[in-house]
């Protein structure tokens, strides 16, 4: 199975606080790998680091390797705007811009200005399909995305990511401020998104992990206790903490 991120001895510093400690972990092709922990246990400061968004945080540092491409993303020479084409991120509460259905999904491809105009509107469908939008925002698409609904606005926010054409994306928790239905075809669209992406996704929900995720990393306290296929991590985990955190002693 071919391995997408390879990550090796990485720390992650804010200030003087090592918030990862020598996390070593691959992340294969067309999977989901969801992470699961208590809060503040390093899982979204993770994620943070594969695309670089720690860049935006003051007194920070990371040192170690997370290897991409034949680059490692950590290299001070990496061209981040470029990695964040190919990396794209979905965050915990959906943040379209307040702007029309069609010009959110175009945002970014504008922004990078390497498309042409006339493929402007293939854009917009092929990403609205594939977020499993389409269909419901077609007529509507000069329509401002604040008249969405909040799963809506969330799918919306996929497209826009899946608009420039990455090949990994991230989301943090990207469910957590939705209800049952909306998280329920999230949930369904991701299973369609791995066929062409690598998905890496942070939840609270062991349901969540278990349900659709093909790889599990267990975070604590900065470290990473636990990694492998999640059938396996839910059945039949190797630490005694996994086991306590899965089955709710803990967390």
């Amino acid at each position: 199975m071919t391995i997408k991120i390879k990550v090796e001895n990485l720390n992650f510093y804010y200030g003087s606080f090592q918030a990862l400690k020598d996390i070593n972990i691959d992340i294969h092709e067309n999977r989901i790998t969801a992470l699961i922990g208590p809060s503040g246990c390093g899982k979204s400061t993770f994620i943070k680091t594969i695309d670089r968004m720690y860049d935006l945080i003051e007194d920070t540092k990371a040192d170690g390797s997370i290897a991409f491409e034949g680059i490692n993303v950590l290299d001070e020479s990496t061209d981040v705007v470029e990695l964040r084409k190919r990396i794209g991120m979905v965050f915990q509460k959906p943040n379209p811009f307040p702007k029309s259905i069609s010009e959110n999904v175009l945002y970014a491809v504008k922004r990078h200005g390497d498309q042409d105009k006339k493929e402007y509107s293939n854009i917009i469908e092929n990403s609205l399909k594939k977020a499993s939008l389409w269909d419901e925002v077609k007529h509507k698409l000069n329509q401002s995305a604040f008249s969405l609904s909040g799963g809506q606005q969330q799918r919306l926010c996929i497209a826009r990511t899946l608009a420039t054409k990455p090949d990994i994306i991230l989301m943090d928790e990207p469910t957590s401020a939705l209800d049952p239905i909306a998280t329920s075809k999230i949930e369904e669209l991701l299973q369609e998104l791995k066929k062409e992406y690598t998905v890496i996704i942070v939840t609270h929900s062991m349901q969540q992990a278990a349900r659709i995720s093909d790889y599990t990393a267990f975070f604590l306290s900065g470290e990473l206790i636990e990694f492998g296929e999640t059938k396996d991590m839910f059945t039949a985990p190797r630490d005694k903490r996994t086991e306590d955190y899965i089955t709710g002693r803990y967390g």
